[in-house]
C-alpha cells in the first residue's frame, strides 16, 4: 500500500532537496504614534502673542488679569494646549498681535531698558507718540554706545537674533585714544580673558589714525556685556566713542539720531538667512 503524504500548508513550501521549511510572513503593520501635545506656559502664550515682556505677562497672570476657559489662573506656569484654549487677557480675548520690526539708530546718553531704577533717559523716549503696541529691544547697547538697535514683539525672532549661534554679526565703528599696533590688532581677535570671559573680536580693521586716536571697525559675532570696552581695555586702549553700524545685512545708513523705521521684507528675509 501506497502511503499518502500530508497535504503541504497553503503558508510553506518545500524548498531544494533538504526540505527546508519556509514560511511566508506578513510584513507587521507600522506602529502608529499620537502627534505630540504641545503645551507652554500661561505666561510664555501672554508673550509669545506679543503683547508684553514675559516678566510682565507673569506679574499680569499673578494679578488675577488672566482666565483659561473661564477660569482665573495665578500660576504663570500653567499648562496651555496650543490652539484648544481659550486665554482672557482683562476679560478679552487673548489676540495676537501684528509683528513689528524696528530700526533705531541710539542716540548717546540713553539706556536700553523700558524703566530705569535711577530716573535716566531711555530710548522708549525716541517712541514717545508713535502709538506702536508693546516692543523690546532685540540685544542692548550700554548708555555711552550709539547707533543701530533692533526693536520687535516678536520674542523667538529676537532670541534667534541674539543667540550667538544662530544670530547675524554685527559691526562697529570704534574710536579710540591710541594708535594701535599690528600686535595689539591681531590680539583683539585671538582674544583676551576678562572676568573670567574670553572675549574677542571676529575681525578688526583699521580704518584712519591721527597722532593719538584711531578709528577701527570691529566685528562682533557675539555680544556679551561691555563687549568692545572690555576688550580693548585688556591691551591698554580706551574708548572715545563708539558705534554700531551693521546688523548683519542691515546698515544704519542715513537713519538720524533719535529716529526710527521698520525693517522691510527684503532686510527681514536677508536677517533670517544670517
Amino acid at each position: 500500500m501506497t502511503s499518502r503524504k500530508p497535504p503541504q500548508s497553503p503558508n510553506a513550501r518545500r524548498a531544494g532537496t533538504g526540505g527546508r521549511l519556509l514560511s511566508r510572513t506578513r510584513p507587521a503593520a507600522a506602529a502608529k504614534t499620537a502627534p505630540a501635545v504641545v503645551r507652554h506656559g500661561l505666561a510664555r502664550v501672554l508673550s509669545k502673542a506679543g503683547v508684553c515682556s514675559r516678566s510682565e505677562a507673569a506679574r499680569r497672570v499673578l494679578d488675577g488679569r488672566v482666565s483659561v476657559d473661564g477660569k482665573l489662573v495665578r500660576d504663570p506656569e500653567f499648562p496651555i494646549i496650543a490652539g484648544r484654549q481659550q486665554v482672557m487677557l482683562d476679560g478679552q480675548p487673548l489676540q495676537a498681535q501684528r509683528r513689528i520690526y524696528l530700526a533705531l539708530n541710539k542716540p548717546r546718553g540713553l539706556v536700553t531698558t523700558v524703566q530705569d531704577e535711577q530716573g535716566r533717559d531711555t530710548v522708549y523716549q525716541c517712541f514717545d507718540g508713535a502709538g506702536l503696541p508693546w516692543i523690546a529691544p532685540v540685544g542692548r547697547l550700554d548708555k555711552a554706545s550709539e547707533g543701530l538697535l533692533f526693536f520687535s514683539n516678536d520674542p523667538e525672532w529676537a532670541a534667534r537674533l541674539t543667540d550667538p549661534a544662530t544670530g547675524p554679526l554685527k559691526t562697529y565703528r570704534v574710536q579710540v585714544d591710541a594708535v594701535p599696533d599690528a600686535a595689539q590688532l591681531q590680539q583683539m581677535q585671538q582674544g583676551v580673558e576678562d572676568e573670567g570671559e574670553h572675549l574677542a573680536a571676529h575681525s578688526v580693521q583699521l580704518l584712519r589714525h591721527g597722532e593719538r586716536s584711531a578709528w577701527l571697525e570691529v566685528v562682533l559675532d557675539e555680544g556679551r556685556n561691555r563687549h568692545i570696552r572690555r576688550l580693548l581695555k585688556a591691551l591698554g586702549l580706551d574708548v572715545l566713542r563708539l558705534m554700531r553700524i551693521a546688523i548683519g545685512p542691515v546698515q544704519l545708513g542715513e537713519l538720524g539720531k533719535g529716529q526710527w523705521r521698520e525693517l522691510n521684507a527684503a532686510e527681514l528675509n536677508a536677517l533670517g538667512q544670517a
